[in-house]
């Protein structure tokens, strides 16, 4: 058993000197991808309302189906792990994601709606299986008192894969679209629907490449082994421990849940919000170049959470974070121009460090459960299918007050970071991870 592990300036190792900084280096570029990913449907979502003439419900469904598939996937990702182990499972994970790209390209060559959404679909499995071993690696493989610190940290390179995927979907996606290039309110012909279609096909078969090379750079990788500290609770244990006994795993799977709303929310619906005439009246290959600084915010706030969580508590970064959330999507509702563009950008600054440090401070004193409050957390991903929700509140009521949902999911964390959060019946943390 590894003795106690401690951390400095972000590298893990543990008493008997092993430097565990290669495999969370390796990691980081699983977090740079799924992230990188995951933000090319933000420019996605708009290249296919065009494309197929949806209104914002039928376009945030897309969405909707890749967020499911984190409900879906998770419990069958979690029993995969427990069967070939973790490094096998993350190469079974890219290379279900490079099927899935794969398949968007043929998606795009019919083009076909329906075909879209199952191999948006796929992808997000990949993903969530990639998600289920990662996380709960990183947050395990050091001190449990900088644990959100670390994964904040490893978190941010998901961040710069998040900022670096709209420059890609604009000028990949967008920019080589008539729908991209055209003017707000501009009608398009079947013909041009047709041939804007085709334009998905290079990026998402150069992303297939990338995760086919990924994949076997993993699976040649001498990646340590997760050991004692992600092994399930023996029946014996169970029968003497609960989950729900633990009012920060209790209240942090709705607080996931809930704030996935409201990051998939801002992100996939900036395009369409900053393109209208009195927000920003820019073309949607403009606006998705705007929304790298909407995730660049996201990433710049991980590296300073993360330096600052190393001397003030993760709950009270938590709560400052959500109180400024909240005040700059109330002036992303209430006023014009750019204003409200940039208050709706500012938001991923204020949202970078809720999912990594909601994590963290949900799995805090769960002991042997670790890996099953790990498994939920997951599963809560799946709160962004709910974004469906804001395309209906959008075409009822309007895109700008769509967001008055975002602010209330930013009062929920709040009230986590504030009480919610505070562990009950906490258990021995689990010892770190062996090589």
């Amino acid at each position: 058993m590894a003795g106690p592990a401690g951390v400095a300036n972000g590298v893990s190792r543990n008493s008997g000197g092993v430097n565990y900084t290669p495999a969370l280096v390796l990691l980081a570029s699983l977090f740079f991808m799924w992230g990188f990913i995951t933000v090319i449907n933000n420019t996605l979502l708009p290249h296919l309302r065009s494309v197929f003439d949806l209104n914002y419900t039928q376009t945030t469904l897309i969405e909707s189906v890749w967020f499911i598939a984190y409900f879906v996937a998770s419990i069958p990702s979690a029993w995969l792990i427990k069967r070939i182990g973790y490094q096998k499972s993350l190469v079974v994970g890219l290379l279900v994601m490079a099927a899935g790209s794969l398949g968007m390209m043929l998606a795009a060559s019919l083009p076909s709606y329906g075909v879209t959404l199952v191999m948006l679909f796929v992808i997000a499995s990949g993903i969530t299986l990639l998600q289920v071993a990662a996380n709960p690696y990183v947050a395990v493989v050091g001190s449990p008192e900088t644990a959100s610190s670390r994964l904040n940290l490893v978190q941010a390179m998901n961040s710069a894969g998040t900022m670096f995927a709209p420059l890609f979907g604009a000028y990949l996606i967008l920019g080589r679209s008539k729908g991209g290039t055209a003017e707000a309110g501009v009608v398009l012909t079947q013909a041009e629907r047709l041939a804007d279609a085709q334009s998905v096909i290079l990026p998402y078969g150069l992303v297939a490449v990338v995760l086919i090379v990924l994949a076997i750079v993993i699976a040649r990788f001498p990646l340590p082994a997760m050991g004692s500290a992600a092994n399930r609770a023996s029946k014996e244990e169970r029968r003497n421990h609960s989950l729900w006994r633990h009012r920060n795993l209790v209240f942090g799977v709705p607080a996931i849940f809930i704030y996935l709303i409201a990051e998939i929310g801002v992100a996939n619906l900036f395009v369409n919000f900053v393109s209208q005439p009195h927000i920003a009246n820019l073309t949607h290959e403009q606006a998705g170049r705007y929304l790298t600084f909407l995730w660049g915010g996201m990433m710049v706030g991980r590296f300073v959470g993360s330096a600052i969580m190393q001397k003030i508590p993760a709950e009270t970064m938590l709560a400052a974070f959500s109180i400024g959330a909240f005040v700059v999507m109330l002036v992303t509702v209430f006023t014009t121009g750019p204003a409200a563009m940039w208050a709706l950008i500012l938001v991923g600054f204020f949202h970078s460090i809720m999912f990594p440090t909601i994590f963290t401070l949900g799995i805090k004193g769960l002991g042997p459960l670790t890996e099953e409050g790990s498994g939920l957390l997951i599963m809560a991903i799946a709160g962004g299918a709910l974004v469906i929700v804001q395309g209906w509140l959008a075409d009822s009521y309007g895109l700008q007050m769509s967001f008055l949902l975002t602010a209330a999911c930013e009062l929920y964390v709040l009230f986590y970071a504030l009480w919610g959060a505070k562990p009950t019946n906490a258990l021995p943390e689990p010892q770190p991870i062996e090589e």
